[in-house]
This record gives structure tokens, sequence and C-alpha cells, in this order.
């Protein structure tokens, strides 16, 4: 029975649409706003016969899943309507629960932005950075002179590697190898961002990971080590 009143009632509102071409209203809606009401309806119409028949002969459960469902609807509006509020904590347990995710920190100084991050487990800082607005991860090294890429990483930044001439030496964990110079855009680890940025990036083979180096770090107003934490302000 209710997919007949839910199709009766979408023929309704075709039939407004097609019928109510003036700029007349319909019990105080705009024709559109009207059919899309009606719409709304049968779909409820059809969503609640078709619950109820599955419901039949359990009320106890029906009013459980109803309360359920309820609840959880009313919970999704209360985090809307106070997300200002509940990201700042969301992001902050990610922080704590992910190393390298960054997270806002008070600086107590309203020109100052910070941000930390978490050490991982073998005792680096993976900082999740986006370089030249790409999602790229770099193990923090105060001893690289630069922020240095690997190619795969450099692609991702929009860089063509096969125009590079890479002439610059560097020593790596697998001996020295040749590296490319070039300068990013920008790289930003959460709210901190620092615009052209010198880096080098590598041949195939030469890092396991990029690295965040010197060109990066010591353009920002302060970075601090203090136990499993990294610091950054800008």
């Amino acid at each position: 029975m209710s997919s007949w009143i839910a199709l009766g009632l979408l023929i309704v509102a075709g039939a407004v649409l097609v019928l109510n071409n003036d700029t007349g209203t319909i019990a105080g809606f705009e024709p559109g706003d009207f059919a899309g009401l009606v719409a709304g309806l049968a779909l409820l119409v059809f969503l609640g016969g078709s619950m109820l028949s599955g419901y039949r002969g359990r009320f106890t459960g029906a009013v459980r899943d109803a309360v359920f469902w309820g609840v959880l609807g009313l919970a999704l509006i209360a985090g809307y309507s106070y997300r200002d509020q509940v990201m700042p904590i969301v992001h902050r347990i990610g922080g704590e629960l992910v190393p390298g995710m960054p997270v806002g920190v008070d600086t107590g100084n309203p020109d100052t932005i910070g941000v930390r991050i978490r050490k991982q487990t073998d005792g680096h800082f993976l900082a999740h950075t986006r370089t030249n607005g790409a999602r790229v991860d770099m193990i923090v090294d105060t001893g690289a002179s630069t922020v240095v890429l690997r190619p795969s990483d450099a692609k991702k930044a929009g860089i063509d590697v096969s125009g590079l001439t890479y002439s610059v030496p560097v020593r790596t964990a697998n001996g020295t190898a040749l590296a490319a110079r070039v300068r990013l855009n920008n790289v930003s680890i959460g709210s901190v961002t620092v615009d052209n940025v010198e880096a080098l990036i590598t041949k195939p083979g030469a890092l396991h990971e990029s690295l965040l180096g010197m060109s990066f770090l010591s353009r920002l107003r302060s970075y601090e080590f203090s136990g499993d934490f990294l610091t950054l302000r800008s």
C-alpha cells in the first residue's frame, strides 16, 4: 500500500511541475519547492511503509531502532552546530594517535602561529607537509642544509624531474649522490607555511624518505624539540 501512496505523491509532484509554469504559488510555496516537498513526503511514506512491514510484530525492536537513529541524528546535528569547537579537539586527539599529524598550539602571541608533531616509534619526526599544495611526507632532519625530495615526491609537487640537471653532491645513507637544485613555491605543516623554499631533488634510489631540512626550519620563528614532540612557530 505504501508503495502505491508514494507513487501517487510522485505523480502529483510531476503534475505540479508540468502544469504550473507561471509565477504563482501553491500553499505559499513556489511550484518547484512544493513539488520537492511532495517528492520528499513520498520518499518518507515509502521508507516508513517498508520499515513498518519489516518490524511487523516486533514493536519493541522498532522503538529501540527509532530511538537509536533519533539520538544519532541529534548527535550529528549537534556536532555540525558546534564544529568550530569540536574540530580542534578532534585534531588534537588525531595528533596524539597519529605521529606526524600537525596539531595547532597556542603560542601566547596573536602574531605567531604554532603547530606540534609527535615523534614516531622509530625515534624520527615525520612531518605531513603540503609541498606546492601536494601531500608529501618528510623526515625532519636538522643535519640537512636544505629540503631534499625523492623524485616521486617531487613529481607529486608538480616538478618535471626529467628536465633537471643533477650536479649537486649530497651525502645520504647510501653514500654520495647527485641532486638537482630547485625552488619550491611553498611548504606547509598545518597552518605554518614558508614560501620560496630552496630544495634539492635526488636521483631515484638515493633516499628512502624525503627530508625536511634547514632551508625550511631556519625560516621559522623558532622550532623546539621537547621529549616526544617538535613544536614549530612562524
